[in-house]
């Protein structure tokens, strides 16, 4: 008989058997072995996680934590910038010498920093538990050993706040990288390049640089009292400054002698401390400067050296008499309301000068590469090139009637216009209405081209006023475009810095200039000073340059070269507000032709040699680029040397007289107005020089001395041209004898740029 209900008996026969296991403890015994197999479960998850964590860390810490980086400097070194005659003349950088080695120094010097900093030093293993603990209870100190001061600055500083990161992340980040270090480098070396590169005072960085600035002696030789000193002064450099803070200096010294009696370094008692050390901080003799022109190639020379302990001194194209030149005229410029921008340079592109402003004290934006305004008739010298470019000479003819068709009618700014005239009266008296209609037959991108092809990057508009100078750009691309011309080929490059050897082996292509072209635009250039806008700017030697006025003669420009000197001058308000008393052929024009004649003086139309040796004795002392000079007239060395070493004494400045432009001198160029009356002075016209180089005649004005006119008439006569100082007539009369040779020989030869015409009418 099969029995009904057999699941359920089961059931009740394994619930009986499990109740009889319980009884005996073999059911207890099988969960222990459960929970001691997950606990071994769990114990070996987290040691594989520990595992891979540590190997992260590890991977993290190799790939962005160098070894090598704890050894640099934290801050960019001190870089000596020098002038042509090999003698510093700016500097930026923090001050700082050569690492330090421990085993070298006093035992005493460790001892201080020891005591004072992380008394645990040689113990821990880059964190310090103890004094963590202490921090956290006390709420004093931080807590941070000199490894992980270290690791702050080397690693964890922001580069744009040059501070360390905020938050407990930071810390974090710390510790793991000091203890990090601590697997890699000995004690000694940990402290070595703590010392090396640890601020101790505005500006002043790594113990043998401040061991030199207040004690004048290498760390090697530093004394008990001065170790204390400068072991004192690293928890807050600004604060416990013995120069400027001694009370503060001196109580904490007190507090570093207490912490090594402490520590057992020194003595107890009261005569176990030392006296005070006392410094010998001495002041350099300051360096003349060029300001703008030092924040100008700063960048350069830094990445040109690098970071380094050592000050690094980086050769310049800075010519100090034309700078001390351009900064006398500018204090001189003839209004006395606007700014003044002026650029020396040479055709290979060398600045030789720069002025950005007035008063670099007063405003550090440089206006001469950072300022972006219109160029007004300057930007014609594009209009004509392309002109010649495209078949036309300086005969060739142009209309300069008034254009009376189409949407855009400018005039001409002297509000003359005459019947066809040449390419070179165009140019020479700023026609507006002439550019205009060349701007159109050659074509808005023709133009444009050319503008690009000499250096002009700057965006342009793309309409007709444009081939009046509507373009803006920088007062030092535009002298880089008229180099173009003075070189002979396009497109020069502006720079600040002397080449170095790699520079030298890897040279810059330029493109020649068409001969024909070259020599044409020249022969207009020259007409342009000597019979046209620009005839306040009249040398004593041949000389090539464009006006330019912008509208409401908010801007005046003079931009031309002699020699193998090209010099661009700019006149306007800092706020391009009109200034009636503004014309590039009148204000621009007398600072330009001032300069010109100190550079003659000091004979510098002709390239520098570069120094044969030394690098200078000047130390300046300024905390950063060009703040070691004086501000005014006299301030610096007052002597000037030429390249050659001999001693050279400018002129002083010429006395330039408000007035009327000199006769024929009006910029006709866009905006641009005849200036106000000459006044009944015969010599109001135009720069009065302290001793005329030669009479006048009755009723002539010193500006209205010109240079031959291209193509005039054999026999005719011209106005007597002042003759240059007799050791720059030397060096023009050797220079024509050299050019006559050479054509003899030659004939195809382009002659030498420094002192040609264009047509050999000069």
């Amino acid at each position: 008989m099969i029995r009904r209900h057999l699941p359920h008996e089961g059931a009740r026969e394994s619930f009986t058997m499990l109740l009889e296991a319980n009884h005996d403890g073999t059911g207890l015994g099988a969960r222990r072995r459960s929970s001691a197999a997950l606990l071994r479960r769990i114990l070996l998850a987290a040691l594989a996680t520990a595992v891979v964590f540590v190997a992260l860390l590890t991977i993290w810490l190799w790939w962005t934590v160098p070894i090598a980086k704890s050894a640099e400097p934290i801050v960019p070194g001190r870089i000596e910038l020098l002038a042509r005659d090999g003698r510093v003349f700016a500097y930026d950088g923090a001050i700082m010498d050569d690492a330090v080695a421990v085993e070298k120094l006093p035992a005493h010097v460790a001892e201080a920093f020891y005591a004072i900093e992380d008394r645990r030093f040689r113990s821990h293993i880059g964190i310090d538990p103890v004094s963590i603990a202490r921090a956290a209870w006390t709420g004093y100190g931080g807590g941070s050993t000199i490894t992980q001061q270290l690791v702050k600055n080397a690693y964890l500083i922001d580069p744009e706040t040059k501070k360390p990161y905020p938050g407990y992340s930071r810390k974090l980040q710390e510790m793991a990288i000091a203890m990090w270090l601590e697997l890699w480098l000995t004690k000694d070396e940990i402290l070595s390049r703590y010392l090396s590169m640890v601020q101790f005072g505005k500006r002043v960085y790594g113990l043998r640089a401040a061991s030199l600035h207040y004690f004048r002696r290498q760390p090697e030789r530093l004394t008990l009292p001065q170790a204390i000193m400068l072991a004192g002064l690293v928890q807050a450099p600004s604060r416990y400054d013995p120069v400027t803070n001694e009370a503060n200096a001196r109580r904490r010294a007190e507090r570093v002698g207490q912490a090594m009696q402490d520590a057992g370094y020194l003595p107890a008692g009261p005569d176990g401390v030392p006296d005070i050390a006392e410094l010998d901080i001495r002041v350099a003799q300051k360096e003349r400067t060029g300001f703008y022109f030092a924040d100008w190639v700063i960048g350069d020379a830094r990445a040109r050296v690098g970071l380094s302990y050592q000050p690094q001194q980086v050769a310049t194209t800075l010519d100090s008499v034309l700078q001390q030149a351009a900064q006398d005229v500018a204090r001189e410029a003839p209004v006395p309301g606007a700014e003044v921008a002026l650029v020396a340079m040479r055709p290979n592109g060398e600045v030789a000068a720069m002025i950005g402003g007035r008063d670099y004290t007063r405003a550090k934006f440089n206006i001469a590469v950072d300022g972006r305004r219109q160029t007004g008739s300057t930007f014609k010298l594009f209009t004509y090139v392309t002109a010649l470019q495209n078949g036309m000479r300086p005969a060739s003819t142009v209309s300069d009637a008034p254009i009376t068709s189409g949407d855009y009618r400018p005039g001409n700014g002297d509000g003359q216009y005459g019947g066809d005239i040449t390419l070179t009266e165009a140019f020479a008296r700023s026609s507006n209405v002439a550019a205009v209609r060349l701007f159109e037959a050659a074509g808005p991108d023709a133009v444009v081209d050319t503008a690009r092809a000499f250096g002009i990057t700057d965006r342009v508009e793309m309409n007709p006023s444009l081939a009046l100078g509507t373009a803006e750009t920088s007062l030092l691309a535009m002298t880089a475009a008229y180099a173009g011309i003075a070189a002979g080929e396009v497109r020069v490059t502006p720079h600040g810095l002397l080449p170095s050897a790699d520079d030298a082996a890897e040279g810059e292509e330029r493109t020649p200039i068409d001969r024909r072209v070259l020599s044409d635009m020249r022969a207009m250039l020259a007409a342009v000073i000597a019979s046209g806008t620009g005839k306040a700017a009249q040398l004593p030697v041949p000389a090539y340059g464009k006006t330019g006025t912008t509208q409401d003669n908010r801007d005046a420009w003079f931009i031309g070269y002699a020699g193998e000197l090209v010099v661009g001058v700019w006149l306007g308000t800092s706020a391009g507000t009109a200034d009636k008393t503004l014309s590039g052929g009148d204000a621009a024009a007398k600072v330009w032709q001032a300069f010109m004649l100190r550079a003659i003086a000091a004979d510098k139309l002709t390239m520098p040699r570069t120094p044969d040796g030394g690098t200078g004795t000047g130390t300046g002392t300024g905390t950063g680029t060009g703040t070691g000079a004086g501000d005014g007239p006299g301030g610096g060395d007052p002597v000037l040397r030429g390249d050659d070493g001999r001693a050279v004494v400018l002129p002083p400045p010429p006395a330039i007289r408000r007035g009327g432009a000199a006769a024929g001198g009006r910029d006709a160029g866009d905006g641009g107005r005849q200036s106000s009356g000459a006044g009944s002075d015969a010599r109001a016209g135009g720069i009065i020089l302290e001793d005329d180089p030669a009479p006048l005649p009755p009723g002539q004005s010193s500006a209205q001395r010109q240079t031959a006119t291209p193509g005039a008439r054999p026999g005719a006569q011209s106005p007597q041209r002042p003759r240059p100082p007799e050791r720059v007539q030397q060096r023009l009369d050797q220079q024509a004898a050299q050019r006559r040779d050479r054509r003899r020989a030659n004939s195809d030869e382009d002659e030498d740029f420094t002192i040609e015409c264009g047509d050999d009418s000069c």
